[in-house]
């Protein structure tokens, strides 16, 4: 039998917008430690922009060994060819193992570009990462150390485990909010790799002429309340409910992937696999039957507490309270006795 064993570091495209971090970034770089550390190998960021160096010590606090500081007045702002030769110049030079991109809208733009450039696969919206030895039987092989990317497929109905034991390296984009957000050691210092790029003019035969930002008007991922409704909730009509409810204890509105589906609120709000992951200190899940989908992306709540009528209802294995009733006579209660308690 045949030993593979590759090395390589373990690399983060560090997204930025508008001199920001964006949460995944330094989510992945928490993740990337762990990873690195079972290898044996260093974790390494890669940030393009300009004027952003104060965000590399962001990187070092969070876990990252090594930022490749990559500022130019032209990566101002994001366009997806520059991007990519940064990043595949950076990888042709210094061959990681493992390359790792928020699954935002910047991140599904430039991963699936640098991939195909690099020849490499690329799995999309992973959901969670790890690191095992895998043996190819059939051809006497056992590749040491690979990356397993696990993300949902057919509709989230299963999850598929994924390798890349022959084009490397290993590329992932990664769901925002599935990987722990660790907190920062201050103390915690790194190396800061200073890197000119040389691009082509090819590179910038698309400009950017205006940019118009929408800001984001549902953030889950920050709340600290959230009451989430599903489609046991009936009807867009009757979802006022889970409003009122949210409203009464200064929640944000969730929602699971039936409420979305049957029209009664819009994608935003979605919480679970195919959502968003949350981690609030109290989820209220209303008429939401609990599949694993949904559950996955909140059943790391500090406190949950279910409504259902269905007292066998998948949701309840998962709650720290429960309450089998009618939604549309529990929750107006609920508000009611809210309202009516004395002020502090």
């Amino acid at each position: 039998m045949i030993e593979v064993n590759r090395q390589g570091d373990v690399w983060v495209f560090a997204e930025q917008e508008d001199g920001a971090l964006h949460d995944v970034s330094l989510e992945l770089v928490g993740k990337a430690r762990e990873l690195a550390d079972r290898l044996g190998v260093q974790v390494s960021a890669v940030l393009p922009g300009w004027r952003v160096r104060e965000l590399a010590y962001r990187l070092h606090h969070h876990g990252a060994d090594k930022v490749f500081l990559v500022e130019d007045r032209k990566l101002e702002h994001f366009l997806t060819q520059p991007y990519a030769r940064v990043m595949t110049t950076l990888v042709t030079e210094h061959k990681p193992q493992i390359v790792l991109f928020g699954a935002t809208a910047l991140g599904r733009d430039l991963a699936p570009r640098v991939a195909s450039a690099m020849r490499a696969g690329l799995t999309a919206d992973c959901t969670d990462l790890d690191i095992a030895d895998v043996d190819d039987k059939a051809a006497k092989t056992v590749h040491k150390n690979l990356l397993l990317q696990i993300r949902p497929a057919f509709g989230g109905n299963i999850i598929a485990t994924i390798i890349n034991p022959e084009r490397w390296p290993q590329m992932a984009t990664v769901r925002e909010g599935v990987m722990a957000l660790r907190d920062p050691d201050v103390q915690r210092k790194g190396e800061i790799i200073e890197t000119k790029i040389a691009f082509e003019e090819a590179d910038f035969a698309v400009r950017l002429i205006e940019r118009h930002r929408e800001e984001r008007k549902v953030n889950l991922k920050g709340a600290r309340t959230i009451v989430a409704g599903g489609g046991g909730v009936g009807s867009k009509a009757n979802f006022k409910v889970v409003h009122e409810l949210a409203g009464a204890i200064g929640g944000a509105v969730g929602a699971s992937r039936a409420a979305v589906d049957g029209g009664f609120i819009d994608k935003a709000h979605q919480v679970g696999q195919t959502g968003t992951t949350v981690r609030p200190a109290l989820y209220v899940a209303c008429g939401i039957s609990g599949a694993v989908q949904h559950r996955a992306g909140m059943e790391e709540s500090a406190k949950i507490i279910a409504i259902n009528w269905d007292g066998e209802a998948p949701i309840f294995g998962v709650a720290h309270y429960g309450i089998v009733g009618d939604l549309n006579q529990v929750i107006p209660l609920m508000v009611k006795a809210l309202k009516e308690r004395p002020k502090e």
